[in-house]
């Protein structure tokens, strides 16, 4: 489930950066790699659980299930605070730069 979703993730993040690459004013891009290196992270867990001798994606247990989706919704939310980080730091739109000349 965390591979699903965080892969869900980056590829919305990848359309929305997509649609918006000549003149993105927020880095859609950085939350996007952002997601595919979770994507990848996960598929290398899921080929070494293969190595080890257990499935690539435990869809037996209700409660791993369970556990994985919030694993996953949390590394997404950690993503997005990462990103708003981002975003507030580099001040885009100047807004912080002008409050603070005021």
């Amino acid at each position: 489930m965390t591979l699903m979703i965080t892969l869900l993730a980056a590829v919305v993040a990848s359309i929305v950066w997509y649609s918006k690459a000549p003149n993105s004013t927020f880095s859609i891009g950085s939350l996007a790699l952002m997601y595919w290196a979770a994507t990848l992270m996960w598929c290398v867990d899921g080929i070494a659980c293969l190595v080890e001798g257990e499935a690539f994606i435990e869809i037996a247990d209700t409660a791993a299930m369970l556990d994985d989706a919030v694993l996953g919704l949390v590394v997404v939310i950690v993503g997005l605070a990462v990103w708003a980080v981002i975003n507030i730091a580099r001040d885009p739109k100047r807004i912080f730069s002008k409050a603070l000349t005021k």
